[in-house]
């Protein structure tokens, strides 16, 4: 076979393998859109200091949830990002939430060369696979609040009889919401729901995470726009998204696009393929409406 035919015929397969992903690409109903509102709301209260959220007075995003029963929270803001715990009593579920960050602090710790993928800790994550090696920025973040959340969702858990907990967070906050749910199904018992609703999620791991993540938990991951934090750390680095990714387009429509790091131009892989076509002020929002921040 020629040379010129050999690459005729890998444009084909690969222009079919694209056709084949867009096709199977779901496009989101207002209703199914609108769902998410709750959980946007508080992965933007996220950003409020912990005085506020414990008294769940936080304005806009409280008011949005105005029925939440705030059990701990804490962080400084700064150090450690602010996160809080508690109930809804609407959607019957626990909220666990952590505090993202400005891209343009983000942005640099997700492209410098200066950290490495790391095996998570064995205390902290019992009987996780060896081959499992995540962002040691990122592991780090999740460590130093993974206790006292953990003592949270427990008193949580016991006051209000739950068994689903949902997780959520934006830009850093994401990613530490990730790594908490890997984390708290290991000290949790049995029979517990999670879902995780993240937004600007970042890279986190690598592709025995990725796998990890989509044969355990049930993720989705809303991207918006040109947003560069999601298109980092670059995959050339090691790190795969998992699958559950959902991707709002320049129309505002929302794309459900399946699998991991899907190349489709509907999904933020193909619509963002360096950082030099993104749009950092695409990264807060508007996610439906709403725009994340206290």
């Amino acid at each position: 076979m020629s040379y010129l035919l050999a690459v005729v015929l890998f444009g084909a397969l690969y222009i079919r393998a694209i056709a084949a992903t867009d096709q199977s690409i779901a496009i989101l109903d207002s209703s199914q859109v609108d769902s998410y509102t709750p959980y946007t709301y508080y992965a933007s209260a996220g950003y409020c200091n912990a005085t506020q959220t414990l008294a769940w007075d936080c304005g806009t995003n409280c008011d949005a949830n105005s029925e939440f029963l705030p059990i701990s929270s804490g962080g400084d803001g700064d150090s450690v990002q602010y996160w809080y715990v508690g109930y809804d009593p609407s959607l019957e579920n626990v909220i666990v939430a952590h505090q993202g960050t400005d891209p343009s602090d983000i942005l640099p710790l997700l492209t410098d060369a200066d950290f490495f993928l790391s095996n998570l800790d064995s205390s902290l994550f019992p009987g996780i696979p060896s081959d499992i090696e995540v962002h040691s920025g990122f592991k780090d973040a999740q460590a130093s609040t993974a206790p006292d959340v953990l003592a949270a969702v427990q008193t949580t858990l016991s006051k209000y009889g739950a068994t689903t907990i949902t997780l959520v967070g934006h830009s850093l906050g994401a990613a530490i919401s990730l790594l908490d749910s890997v984390y708290l199904p290991l000290h949790l018992p049995s029979g517990m729901t999670f879902q995780t609703i993240t937004y600007g999620l970042p890279r986190v791991g690598n592709q025995a995470f990725a796998d990890y993540v989509d044969a355990n938990l049930h993720l989705t991951h809303i991207n918006n726009k040109e947003d560069p934090i999601p298109i980092c750390p670059g995959m050339s680095l090691g790190f795969v998204h998992p699958a559950g990714e959902v991707h709002i387009g320049d129309s505002d429509e929302w794309a459900a696009c399946p699998g991991q790091d899907n190349p489709s131009t509907q999904c933020i892989v193909g619509d963002v393929p360096n950082i030099l076509e993104s749009n950092e002020s695409d990264h807060d929002g508007p996610y439906n409406g709403i725009k994340m921040g206290c």
